[in-house]
């Protein structure tokens, strides 16, 4: 038994895709025409980390309860962590393409840390080596 996917609310997924495609580095592993349980079109829409589980089921918001759960979804905590080997590439590659960064980075006994905000505005911690 494994965790596969996680659902990550976003206001769109064109924005989504890239976000975590160009930004983070994911790949792109389904985008394909769906029905939601309410009968309304939707899009399957799955990021995962390069040969990496959980991937993320990108959910866009459909009404005004789950479009105000947007960025929301953690209660302003971190929701995800992400660990890297490259601390310091990715830092650099994820400033390149926009992303927002809420501290600084700094050494912790668990290695190098900095916290960012996701496209919808949710806390993820990046984690690398210490060294």
């Amino acid at each position: 038994m494994r965790i596969d996917l996680v659902s990550l609310i976003v206001d769109d997924y064109d924005e989504a895709i890239d976000f975590f495609v160009d930004a983070l580095g994911f790949t792109l592993t389904e985008d394909a025409a769906s029905v939601g349980g309410d009968g309304r079109p939707k899009r399957r829409v799955v990021v995962r980390p390069a040969d990496s589980d959980p991937g993320l089921l990108l959910s866009k918001a459909n009404g005004e309860d789950q479009t105000a759960l947007v960025g929301g979804q953690f209660a302003e905590r971190v929701g995800f962590i992400l660990h890297v080997d490259e601390f310091d590439a990715a830092v650099t590659r994820m400033a390149a393409h926009g992303v927002a960064f809420v501290t600084e980075p700094r050494v912790e006994p668990y290695g190098k840390v900095v916290i960012f905000l996701d496209v919808a505005g949710n806390r993820w911690d990046l984690v690398g080596p210490s060294q």
